[in-house]
């Protein structure tokens, strides 16, 4: 498939979440021209007011309800790529459909749309994650592309709304990443684009969509907020914080993966694992204690734990690795450190008043 270069217009939907407001702005930066959905007008102003100085390079466009048939159809016209970001991340669904019906529909409604109005696009990258290639294990696990997260399908098929809400989620991300690849595979030789899926682990790093408090941000950054920022880490225990973490990356290096695969030919039908390496919590906080000067928190200072108990350690255990080589042969992408990522992140808290 032909890739995509600048300065060809993108479409991203869910363009004002945590991910998708700087997949915009990378996109933006590179010299492309961006539609970004939402879902309601009042969402708009921080888009429109942050872009600003791109002019008509950058668009809103209303998308209430993702998952409603054709609620992409107009969106889909005139784009020559698609990035796929919309879908919901958090622990507090009670049916397991809360999470998989908008996740699954989502995805196929936007396939469905490019498939009938979409004769200029060209790619079409989703962001999936790594939980729909993991699985919980008691010992060391490598996991690569190869892999797919049967566990949680079979754990929510069996308990429903009694299963843990991390399997929910992790079902809901696996049912849609599967069913994208099946659409793709059933109508590819019919279409003029070929798909592309990110599988990202742990997001962190800095937030520049509409976020007013600390509470207020999604899943991912506010464990980093409650863990790193608070000076008794939210009252995790010294051991929790030595023990608790997998796999990571910043949300401006994920953002850039997703540029960089429109570029990239040979990332057409690839499924790509994109992560910059392990970390528990303990790696956070120490690097978050190296910053000089400090920090200056509303929460008081910062935690300490047990400095350098954590991946460092000789006693220190990690479950989960991804394999990481089709991403660094593909996209050749260059990741931020946990230090990187700790000081802009601490910095970006300082700056709101947090």
């Amino acid at each position: 498939m032909p890739t995509v270069k600048p300065p060809c217009k993108v479409l991203v939907s869910g363009a004002n979440g945590y991910i998708a407001i700087w997949v915009v702005r990378a996109l933006l930066e590179k010299g492309f021209s961006v539609r970004g959905t939402i879902r309601s007008e009042e969402k708009a102003a921080h888009l429109r007011q942050l872009f600003s100085s791109y002019g008509d390079k950058h668009e809103v466009v209303i998308v209430e309800d993702i998952t409603k048939e054709g609620a992409f159809d107009e969106a889909v016209k005139g784009v020559d790529a698609i990035e796929h970001t919309a879908s919901p991340f958090h622990m507090n669904a009670d049916d397991p459909d809360e999470l998989i019906n908008p996740a699954v529909n989502g995805t196929v409604g936007i396939l469905k749309s490019a498939l009938k109005h979409g004769q200029s696009v060209k790619r079409i990258v989703v962001t999936s994650s790594g939980a729909a290639i993991l699985h919980e294990t008691s010992t060391p696990c490598t996991f690569s592309e190869l892999d797919w997260n049967e566990q949680c399908l079979e754990i929510v098929r069996e308990k429903g709304r009694e299963a843990p809400n991390m399997m929910k989620y992790r079902a809901s991300k696996t049912l849609a990443e599967k069913a994208a690849w099946e659409f793709w595979n059933k109508h590819k030789a019919n279409v003029g684009w070929d798909l592309t899926v990110l599988n990202p682990p742990f997001v962190f790093g800095p937030a520049i969509h509409a976020v007013t408090a600390a509470s207020a941000l999604g899943t991912s950054a506010k464990l980093f907020y409650n863990h790193v920022a608070h000076p008794n880490s939210s009252g995790a225990t010294n051991e929790l914080l030595a023990s608790v973490g997998t796999a990571w990356i910043d949300v401006r290096d994920l953002a850039e993966a997703h540029v960089i695969s429109l570029g990239k030919e040979a990332a057409g039908g690839e499924r790509i694992i994109i992560s910059a390496g392990l970390w528990k919590w303990q790696d956070f906080i120490d690097a978050a204690n190296t910053i000089s000067p400090p920090p200056k928190l509303a929460t008081g200072g910062l935690p300490k734990g047990n400095p350098g108990a954590g991946t460092g350690h000789p006693s220190t255990v990690h479950l989960l690795y991804y394999d990481t080589a089709k991403a660094a042969r593909i996209l050749g992408l260059k990741y931020r450190t946990i230090a990187e990522t700790t000081k802009d992140t601490l910095a970006d808290y300082e700056a709101k008043g947090w």
